[in-house]
């Protein structure tokens, strides 16, 4: 396609150089939709099967419910997308989590033909919030991009509802524009292609001829070509991983595998609920991934290879797996000489072809690569298992050197030893009871106690019982004080909690906004936290905390609250309570240091956008408003994305270092940190979050913002032990996004800014994940600038002396 608008123009051709863009195409906001006709004054429908179609004007979106055989399309006149230099198809999407959906592409053999063809594209990892594919037209292989018909959306795998927002075509000599070699970052892990090519004998756009064929589409991504070779001495090899199941986030959340690339199910596997990191039975534990196919399904998990060159080095892939008896699947390696993966070569064996059987137990298995006839083992691009009978469960996956195979070892992680040592117990003044959950809306002491999600909280008479099924996000209250409490006479007291169950949760006390009023933000101002399981009797039935050991000012104490669960096994609370001392033989802990948590900017007059890292696409976006506004922010930047250049967030964020900004920490791959199984698990997001920002942008930071704003006593101990003097940021200010930017009332995300800044909230939280977000941060600065404060960094506005002058 560049050679030949190349070409073109060194004859001299004028109109190839005239028709060239230099912008994007909008295809359809569906602002005239009413009137069944697209931005380019072409027909646009559905097929007449979905329900509840509505164009959102204001929004720029058409929502839908789909049926099985549902489908939606837009069409041209016949668009010359060569000539003219797009390159893409680009549009937001928000559909069930889990389901795929498939776009399909009609040209013609020239714009005066009456006939086209169809071409194929499948794509999966749809998350349930907003997302933006961008898909390069030549993964449309075969397709005569010089006379585009018409763009379908079809083949939606879940009967619910879907949300489109404005299609486009990308322009090839856009400022800042760039097709990557897949889609964005929330579906570049999932996309699934079909090149089938179904000839249709109609030219016009009609609910009886846009209709796909119900081909059977296999994976096909396009991926960077990775040299595979050994990293041993020459003459010697070791095998090398693909995948070590370290994170369940790096496999669930950002879709790679432990080379960076793309993995992922189809999306049917059995559903979870109450999870942040998955969807769907892809369980990563102990480095080892478990799937579980939905009842009757055919589910598939994938894991792309890098296009890997294997000839004289490896001789196979091997793994450990653990199945019932009978249990069988497929195994499928795709290879694709030009390593882009448009129309892979399948090659396709059942695990009975390997002579594999399962009884139960572990055992390690080779796919040889001699089993494979004709396999192109040069051009490695993908593994696929599909059609499981059953759950399984797979180790470490990974190459192995010459004709056998072993084991790729499990990494070892130490234990995160942690002080032990003890104080001397303490005698306070008198005892008093909290709450022994008698009553259904307030404690013994009248004020208010209850849980985020009573359906998680259970409270009867005299107990409460507590399982969020491992979701560390989740809290119970029970106040002290209807405004601010002084409790500094009872610093040589603790506090007893009765229970039985689980300890694996925090305990905070939390501390009043210096007004001791709740209508101003932030409220709570701070708060202190403890991991309950370091102050728990060795009979796992009482927990005794000093007072002394919450580091906030106790002299405008709200209450108490119970969070931070992390595991599925209940914890029963029956009294919470003020005592003088412990038993006799109590040991007491010594207090684990805590990062500071941070709501607020301290510095007098001060205000503070932090932003969390987004789509790519937006980022230019964001950087020009900041610019146009003159000031400078703070980005949280998740780790692993940086590593990955196809995301392009290294130089992102160098730009961003350069004008000035802040960057600092968001983890590696974003999981709820509080909630994960280990310290060690812990520290390890921490570390390669810490590694990945030095290799790629150069700096370290003192400062970390938490995925999902999950806090909890274990990940604010582990900070201050491997980043000492960091801060814990959370906000005063927030957007909503995550909830308003995909509906049709994305103004509330105003709205929500507006009052929180009413409240006398400094310290924002939104990402650049979607376009209405991006398309309001004018607006957010200038309604920060009307408050008279002055915007910043985050370090800035927390006055920290190492931060730059204002």
């Amino acid at each position: 396609m560049f050679f030949s608008s190349w070409l073109l123009k060194a004859l001299g051709l004028a109109k190839a150089v005239n028709s060239a863009c230099t912008s994007n195409l909008l295809v359809d906001n569906f602002a005239n939709y009413q009137n069944n006709l697209n931005s380019l004054g072409q027909w646009t429908s559905d097929d007449g099967t979905t329900t509840n179609i509505k164009a959102d004007i204001a929004s720029k979106v058409i929502t839908f419910t789909s049926k099985a055989d549902s489908y939606f399309y837009t069409t041209f006149a016949c668009e010359q997308a060569t000539t003219d230099q797009y390159n893409a198809i680009t549009f937001p999407l928000k559909g069930p989590a889990g389901a795929n959906f498939q776009l399909e592409l009609q040209t013609s053999t020239t714009c005066s033909a009456s006939t086209y063809k169809s071409y194929y594209k499948s794509l999966t990892g749809v998350t349930g919030a907003v997302q933006t594919y961008t898909v390069p037209l030549s993964s449309f292989t075969g397709a005569n991009l010089n006379a585009i018909k018409s763009i379908l959306f079809e083949s939606f795998s879940v009967n619910d509802a879907w949300q489109i927002g404005a299609i486009q075509l990308v322009c090839a000599n856009a400022p800042s524009t760039s097709v990557p070699p897949s889609t964005s970052k929330a579906s570049t892990s999932s996309i699934r292609t079909s090149s089938t090519v179904k000839p249709v004998t109609t030219s016009q756009p009609s609910s009886s001829t846009l209709k796909p064929s119900s081909s059977t589409l296999k994976t096909s991504t396009t991926i960077q070509p990775v040299t595979t070779t050994s990293t041993a001495p020459p003459g010697t090899c070791t095998n090398l991983l693909v995948d070590d199941f370290a994170s369940q986030s790096r496999l669930t959340f950002l879709f790679y595998n432990a080379m960076l690339l793309p993995s992922s199910d189809d999306g049917s596997m059995a559903p979870v609920s109450r999870r942040a990191d998955t969807g769907t039975s892809v369980i990563v534990a102990n480095n080892h991934l478990t799937l579980t196919p939905a009842s009757g399904g055919n589910s598939y998990w994938y894991t792309m290879l890098g296009c890997s060159k294997t000839t004289g080095i490896y001789g196979g892939i091997g793994m450990t797996i653990k199945a019932p008896q009978g249990f069988t699947m497929g195994i499928e390696l795709q290879t694709a000489k030009d390593c882009s993966s448009n129309n892979p070569v399948l090659n396709d064996l059942l695990s009975t072809d390997l002579g594999w059987t399962f009884d139960g137990t572990e055992k390690y298995y080779t796919i040889p690569f001699s089993k494979f006839p004709g396999l192109d083992a040069d051009h490695l691009v993908s593994l696929l298992f599909s059609g499981l009978s059953s759950a399984v469960t797979l180790g470490p996956i990974a190459f192995y050197c010459g004709s056998t195979g072993s084991a790729y070892p499990i990494p070892s992680t130490a234990a995160v030893v942690v002080p032990t040592s003890t104080i001397p117990a303490t005698t306070g003044p008198s005892a008093y009871i909290i709450d022994t959950f008698t009553s259904t809306d307030s404690n013994n002491l009248g004020f208010y106690h209850g849980g985020d999600d009573p359906a998680l909280f259970k409270q009867t008479t005299g107990k409460l019982t507590i399982n969020t099924k491992g979701n560390a996000d989740l809290s119970y209250y029970t106040q002290i004080s209807g405004g601010c409490s002084d409790i500094r006479s009872y610093d040589n007291s603790y506090v007893h909690i009765s229970y039985t169950g689980s300890s694996a949760f925090t305990i905070a006390l939390q501390q009043h906004n210096p007004a001791c009023n709740p209508d101003i933000n932030p409220y709570p101002y701070t708060w202190d936290s403890v991991e309950a399981s370091r102050y728990s009797n060795s009979g796992k039935t009482d927990i005794y905390i000093p007072i002394s050991h919450f580091l906030i000012k106790r002299a405008v104490v709200i209450g108490f609250s119970l969070k931070g669960f992390y595991t599925s096994t209940t914890t029963t609370i029956t009294k919470i309570e003020i005592v003088k001392s412990v038993p006799s033989g109590f040991l007491v802990p010594s207090k684990l240091p805590t990062v500071p948590l941070v709501f607020a900017c301290t510095r007098p007059n001060s205000f503070a956008f932090a932003i969390d890292d987004g789509s790519p696409e937006y980022a230019q976006r964001v950087v020009s408003s900041i610019a146009a506004a003159g000031i400078k922010v703070t980005f949280f930047t998740v780790g692993a994305p940086l590593l990955d250049a196809s995301t392009n967030l290294t130089n992102v964020y160098k730009n961003m270092l350069n004008a000035g900004h802040q960057v600092a920490y968001h983890s590696y791959t974003h999981p709820p940190l509080e909630g994960l199984p280990t310290l060690a698990a812990i520290d390890w997001e921490i570390n390669q979050d810490i590694a990945a920002v030095s290799k790629t942008l150069g700096i370290t930071s003192k400062y970390f913002r938490p995925p999902f704003g999950t806090e909890g006593a274990r990940i604010r101990q582990r900070l201050a032990a491997t980043i000492p003097g960091s801060k814990f940021v959370a906000w005063s200010v927030d957007v909503q996004d995550w909830l308003w930017a995909a509906t049709s009332t994305p103004e509330k995300q105003l709205a929500n800014f507006q009052a929180d800044v009413d409240k006398g909230g400094n310290l924002v939280v939104m990402h650049y994940l979607f376009e209405s977000t991006v398309s309001y941060l004018p607006q957010f600065i200038e309604i920060a600038r009307k408050t008279g404060k002055q915007m910043m960094r985050v370090d800035q506005c927390l006055e920290d002396p190492d931060a730059p002058p204002l």
